[in-house]
């Protein structure tokens, strides 16, 4: 697996961590409790996976995507949902550690009443996740541009070992 696979392999964890959620969410609307539970912890796997390869994707790599559309709202409707992703991320980790530790507590009330909260952030965040790819590498390929970060090097690592030969 290369840098370069990384962001359909992140947005391909995103996507299947929504189904979970939707179908755990369903389950639980039916009373289907051992369902939803299985749902909501793979839900939690995908989501912890996803995060793993996301720090180790930005770890890795050496520059960062951004998009320049010449439409302006297409731009501003891009940065909305991805600083509001950003934002919901960092806030639903907690709360989701939370929710899942009242449920296996069996506190079921107080599970329910974060529940009510959790769910929607973290569908929220997954969706996006699937909708910021598709804005970058789909939607709009041709206005994404890569920049390299800032202290990184000035050329990737396979560049510079073939200078070497």
């Amino acid at each position: 697996m290369t840098v370069d696979q990384m962001p359909a392999i992140n947005a391909s964890l995103n996507g299947l961590a929504s189904l979970f959620l939707l179908l755990g969410f369903i389950f639980i609307k039916k009373g289907n409790r051992s369902a939803h539970k299985r749902c909501m912890i793979a839900a939690f796997s995908t989501s912890a996976v996803f995060l793993a390869c996301y720090l180790w994707y930005h770890y890795a790599s050496h520059a960062h995507t951004v998009l320049r559309h010449p439409t302006d709202w297409i731009n501003y409707l891009y940065y909305f949902i991805l600083i509001t992703h950003i934002i919901l991320a960092v806030v639903i980790l907690p709360m989701v550690f939370i929710t899942i530790n009242h449920a296996l507590r069996d506190r079921f009330d107080r599970h329910r009443r974060i529940a009510r909260w959790t769910w929607p952030i973290w569908m929220y965040v997954s969706v996006t996740g699937v909708v910021v790819y598709l804005f970058l590498y789909v939607f709009f390929a041709e206005h994404t541009e890569k920049k390299l970060k800032i202290g990184g090097p000035e050329k990737p690592p396979a560049e510079e070992s073939q200078k070497g030969r």
